[in-house]
């Protein structure tokens, strides 16, 4: 029953993203607009501008929400978030990067740099945080993301600044934001990743409640920890480079959804990752209908999301203790 109001939930804020905007249109002239392109401007509005912005939502938002649980049960913090590990930086980095030595790029080059970004940093990420005796564990991996993930933002940042041409390029990502131009082929250039992200998670939904018990209770039960933390590493790789390839670096989305579909599901990891799955892009076609309304220039999506997920982090921290920080 959940996850169908969730569905519901779901078609509606879709629908709602296609008729609200900061544009004058009516709610019948939108809807004439997806069947009749008549190439009126409202015609031009709802199919280039509106259709691919909520596409991206959709695809994005579910990327993200799914990371976020999948990271979360793997790495046993509830404050983990898909930025934590580094490999949105990674992702970002690599556009910077790419952009800085090749200027503007097409839709397939720079999902590509930021694939590329993203595993050679989640793979950084994991080497060093699996040296030692205890391996993997999740604190180790947790406070080597952070400081990869602090590295490269400054690295990416510092890039920009001493180039305006990459500046430029780059800037319309750096805030995070659904309202892109060419957003139908940033779509389809993500989405071949996004999906197989979303079936590698799926596909690990039966190991995630044994690995809340612990690495040597999972082993006891026959799960092959390893095997199961290199794929999750893999899937949230390519959720979360896909995903800051298509809309730009995006916090908080994957920190908040996990938590609120707990309280609808309970703690059962095979209802939490098909759940934030639906959840996370109501969220954030939720937020990013609030941007589009909220002030006379738009909101970037992203910053819309760091203005819920702020205090909400506070709350959980203040929550949790220091112990589970």
């Amino acid at each position: 029953m959940a996850l169908l109001t969730l569905g519901g939930i779901l078609a509606g804020v879709s629908l709602l993203s296609l008729f609200v905007g900061s544009g004058d249109i009516s709610v019948a002239e939108a809807w004439r607009a997806l069947w009749s392109n008549d190439h009126s401007t409202t015609a031009e509005i709802v199919r280039t501008a509106r259709v691919p912005r909520t596409l991206l939502g959709l695809s994005a938002g579910a990327a993200l929400g799914v990371a976020g649980a999948l990271m979360q049960a793997l790495t046993r913090n509830p404050l983990a978030d898909p930025g934590l590990l580094g490999v949105n930086a990674g992702a970002y980095l690599a556009m910077v990067v790419g952009f800085w030595l090749w200027g503007a790029m097409s839709t397939a080059n720079y999902v590509l740099f930021a694939m590329i970004g993203a595993f050679i940093t989640s793979g950084l990420v994991y080497f060093v945080g699996s040296r030692g005796r205890a391996g993997a564990s999740p604190g180790k991996l947790v406070l080597t993301g952070v400081a990869v993930s602090c590295v490269f933002t400054g690295l990416a940042f510092g890039l920009t600044m001493i180039d305006p041409k990459a500046f430029d390029a780059i800037r319309g990502w750096q805030m995070g934001s659904l309202q892109k131009s060419g957003g139908e082929a940033i779509f389809f250039g993500a989405l071949p990743y996004i999906v197989v992200g979303l079936v590698l998670a799926l596909g690990l939904m039966l190991y995630l409640n044994a690995i809340a018990l612990g690495d040597d209770r999972a082993r006891s039960l026959g799960v092959p920890v390893t095997t199961v933390r290199t794929v999750g590493f893999v899937a949230m790789t390519l959720l979360c480079g896909a995903a800051t390839a298509a809309i730009g670096p995006v916090s908080f989305l994957g920190l908040i959804v996990p938590h609120a579909v707990r309280s609808i599901v309970g703690p059962d990891q095979r209802w939490i990752v098909p759940a934030c799955l639906l959840c996370a892009p109501i969220l954030f076609l939720g937020a990013d209908i609030i941007g589009r309304v909220a002030t006379s220039s738009e909101l970037p999506v992203g910053m819309m999301t760091a203005f819920i997920g702020a205090p909400v982090l506070i709350w959980l921290a203040r929550g949790q203790g220091v112990n589970e920080l």
